[in-house]
């Protein structure tokens, strides 16, 4: 006898409001459970309802502590099939450790290969998650893997924002990395693309060669899949300030924000700074140039596309 399976929704402790939020979208509550600590530290999850059969959405982005939060994750997982759930599926907005995607230098890790690996291993079926920072990291894993795009997101909040403008506006990218992301933007928008030459000497340091494109006299939207210590972004947005931009907006999937980011960006050329929410960002860290939009329906069609046998190609952008 056929039966359709239970949705069961599960979250971790790295993005409880986005949780709820996409909950709050599916018209369902999150399932009861616990993530806990033993006075060691040692991580404990207790969950409190039944899952056989079900399929499963653990939704937990490994941000920082991106450690914990992904100990968090794996041990999740490894309750869930063990309680015999038909499907783990792995919601994982922000994807952490996906800068080392490669090998740059003689004995470095692959260390976003190494995640993939433990990520199954812990019983995950399916991933779902957003704006990877290398697409390729998708052949690290041997299981479906639906990376989303924000980038619809922003086209519709910019389409919004400057309707009387478009003829001004120039999008930016703030290094060859990001020129795909970017050049879907400006297409979509029907605006001019221009890219910003850099050079990394270290990590979280970078040196602007060259900008390619006109940026006097014009709007600029740079986009960014993320910003960690804002070092790249705010340099970059300086040197176009200096070459005439008249505004400078900054939109990016994944705030990190470390160190001392928050101060840079006060203190840069950027006028406003738009981030998606698949980090947490604590009211203390919010600032007067940060916009946050919500992903949470997003994730929620996602989900649902995938309870229900339905395509996801059409949320990729």
């Amino acid at each position: 006898m056929s039966h359709e399976k239970r949705l069961i929704l599960l979250n971790c402790n790295s993005n409880i409001k986005l949780a709820n939020d996409i909950a709050l979208a599916l018209n369902l509550n999150l399932t009861s459970s616990k993530v806990l600590r033993f006075s060691d530290g040692e991580i404990n999850v207790v969950i409190e309802e039944t899952v056989r059969d079900a399929d499963v959405f653990i939704i937990q982005s490994t941000s920082p502590p991106v450690n914990d939060n992904l100990m968090e994750l794996l041990i999740m997982s490894d309750a869930v099939k063990r309680a015999s759930a038909s499907s783990i599926n792995a919601v994982i907005p922000y994807f952490g450790y996906a800068r080392q995607d490669r090998k740059t230098r003689a004995r470095d890790p692959i260390s976003a290969k190494l995640v993939s690996d433990i990520i199954t291993c812990a019983g995950a079926n399916r991933i779902l998650t957003m704006d990877l920072h290398c697409e390729q990291i998708q052949g690290f894993f041997d299981i479906p893997v639906d990376n989303l795009s924000g980038a619809p997101i922003f086209v519709n909040y910019f389409k919004n924002k400057f309707q009387k403008d478009f003829k001004n506006i120039t999008i930016v990218s703030p290094d060859f990395g990001s020129v795909t992301r970017a050049r879907f933007f400006a297409n979509k928008l029907n605006m001019p693309l221009a890219i910003i030459d850099k050079r990394r000497s270290r990590a979280n340091m970078s040196e602007i060669l060259n900008v390619i494109g006109c940026v006097k006299n014009r709007i600029i939207i740079m986009l960014d899949d993320m910003i960690d210590t804002a070092g790249t972004i705010t340099n970059a947005a300086n040197e176009l300030k200096r070459r005439g931009a008249i505004k400078i907006c900054v939109c990016c999937t994944h705030a990190l924000l470390s160190g001392e980011a928050i101060n840079k960006i006060n203190n840069s050329a950027i006028d406003e700074l738009v981030a998606l929410d698949t980090i947490f960002i604590p009211e203390n860290k919010k600032f007067s140039k940060l916009k946050i939009i919500s992903v949470a329906n997003i994730f929620a069609t996602a989900i649902k596309h995938v309870h229900q046998g339905l395509s996801v190609s059409g949320l990729f952008g």
